[in-house]
């Protein structure tokens, strides 16, 4: 035999030594491992289940994750719409959100809660979403959360405001007043003709001034009318009381808008117009002065005493 022929039937031996111990192996050994193929519980069958979950998108973790991620969505969007519907009736009706005791054990946790609790309880899917049965850190009835929704319930109904007032020319009506923190504010109103000729009337805001100087006051006007996209050159009346920051002759809010627009004519405010002529003609007239002394006695001394009420209804029935 030649030298090269007995090296390749030394290879050949090798090879068939080599495979035979493999499939030793692979009968006796990866059973007893728990690889071979057949076994319930062996890695090629789990490899192989695994394998089909993977072709299986239903099984996949991004499906879960994003069915997972859509119910929060759908919970999210009916708790937000439940929570927004009880905000908006106590903005309707003037009333307070907050409670003197909001634990969980108080019998009167406030108007808010005890508001929203009554209508997910007449509501199947709102109680599904809301109170306890909600995300400990997406309950959304937390202070924070709730001057958020408030501001922007205040938002969508000034952009409604604006939107009905549109390209129209209107009035500017202001008045200032302080809070109980003793802050000075200025109340703004507008007043127009909306496209069915009917005189509308909307508070827009209260703005906080430090100081009420007219130059101040002016200040605050042009900020609100760039924030809100109003024009000065649209403005075409403007109602103040009698103050002299506000009306005066030369240096008065009035004229510093005049100005700008000497369309905006300013009117007297009427309210306070007929205040101050029914002040002076009460002092100039002891009969008037005497009949609102005994009108205001009337009134303050029946109020003073239950009793003395009473009696008082009595006789006058």
């Amino acid at each position: 035999m030649k030298r090269g022929d007995r090296s390749v039937v030394v290879h050949r031996q090798l090879v068939n030594h080599w495979w035979w111990q493999w499939e030793l192996v692979g009968d006796v050994m990866l059973p007893e491992m728990g690889l071979g193929d057949g076994g319930v519980d062996s890695a090629h069958n789990e490899a192989r289940i695994q394998f089909e979950g993977f072709k299986n998108q239903r099984q996949s973790v991004e499906y879960s994750f994003s069915s997972g991620k859509h119910e929060l969505e759908v919970a999210y969007r009916k708790r937000l719409t439940s929570i927004l519907k009880v905000i908006q009736f106590l903005l309707l009706q003037g009333l307070p959100f907050r409670g003197h005791d909001e634990s969980l054990t108080s019998s009167n946790r406030g108007i808010f809660l005890e508001l929203l609790k009554w209508y997910s309880s007449k509501c199947p899917e709102v109680v599904a979403v809301v109170g306890m049965n909600a995300p400990g850190n997406n309950q959304m009835i937390a202070p924070k959360i709730l001057k958020q929704l408030v501001n922007a319930c205040a938002v969508e109904t000034t952009n409604a405001i604006l939107a009905d007032l549109g390209d129209r020319w209107f009035t500017l009506l202001l008045d200032e007043a302080h809070d109980c923190s003793v802050k000075e504010q200025m109340i703004v109103v507008i007043r127009y003709a909306n496209k069915h000729g009917e005189v509308i009337e909307r508070f827009m805001v209260v703005v906080h001034v430090a100081i009420t100087t007219a130059a101040c006051l002016k200040e605050a006007i042009d900020s609100l009318f760039a924030k809100y996209g109003l024009s000065v050159a649209r403005l075409r009346g403007q109602g103040y009381d009698g103050a002299s920051n506000m009306s005066g002759e030369f240096n008065g809010l009035k004229s510093l808008i005049m100005k700008e627009n000497p369309y905006a004519l300013y009117v007297h405010c009427f309210a306070y117009q007929l205040q101050l002529v029914v002040v002076a003609i009460a002092q100039a007239n002891q009969y008037i002065c005497d009949f609102m002394w005994i009108v205001g006695s009337i009134v303050n001394t029946p109020a003073s005493s239950c009793k003395k009420g009473r009696q008082t209804s009595i006789t006058l029935t």
